[in-house]
C-alpha cells in the first residue's frame, strides 16, 4: 500500500500570498540587477547575490513582529529588501553613492539600518552570531519581548 501524502493548507490569504510572490520577485529583480551592474563593474568589492533563497526571508519575515531584530552574513541583499529597507537606497549603497544606507562606503556586505531592525551583513561567515547572540541577551536583559533571527548560509 502507497504511504498517504500529506497536505497542508496554508492559513495565509490570498492577498497575504501575494504580497509574499511580490516581495520575492523583488528579491530576485533587483538581484538580477545587482549582478549584471557587477558584471559592468558598476558595484565594486564583492557582490553575493540571494537567488535562489528568496522564499527564505520572505517566509521568516511573514513570522517576525515589530521590534525583531535580524543580522546576516554576506549574502545578505534579500534580508534588507525583506525588512523594509528601500531598494533605491541598497542599490545606491551596492554603487558607492552616498545615499546608500551606510554613505556608499560599506557596499554590498557591510550595510545596516537601526531603524529597520536590521543590524547588517558581515563578510565573516560565522561572525554574526556572537553578535546577534548579544542583540538576543540584551532583549532578555531589559525584558523585551522580541526575537533576533541570526542568519547564516547552508555552507556556514
Amino acid at each position: 500500500m502507497a504511504a498517504k501524502k500529506a497536505t497542508r493548507k496554508s492559513n495565509a490569504s490570498k492577498e497575504e500570498l501575494l504580497k509574499y510572490y511580490r516581495e520575492m520577485l523583488l528579491i530576485r529583480r533587483f538581484e538580477e540587477k545587482a549582478g549584471q551592474l557587477y558584471g559592468m563593474g558598476l558595484i565594486g568589492g564583492f557582490c553575493h547575490l540571494y537567488i535562489g533563497q528568496e522564499a527564505v526571508v520572505v517566509g521568516l519575515e511573514a513570522a517576525a513582529e515589530e521590534g525583531d531584530r535580524r543580522i546576516t552574513t554576506y549574502r545578505d541583499h534579500g534580508h534588507m529588501l525583506a525588512c523594509g529597507m528601500d531598494p533605491k537606497g541598497v542599490m545606491a549603497e551596492l554603487t558607492g553613492r552616498e545615499g546608500g544606507y551606510s554613505k556608499g562606503k560599506g557596499g554590498s556586505m557591510h550595510m545596516f539600518s537601526t531603524e529597520k531592525r536590521f543590524y547588517g551583513g558581515h563578510g565573516i561567515v560565522g561572525a554574526n552570531v556572537p553578535l546577534g547572540a548579544g542583540l538576543a541577551f540584551a532583549d532578555k536583559y531589559l525584558g523585551n519581548d522580541r526575537v533576533t533571527f541570526t542568519y547564516f548560509g547552508d555552507g556556514a
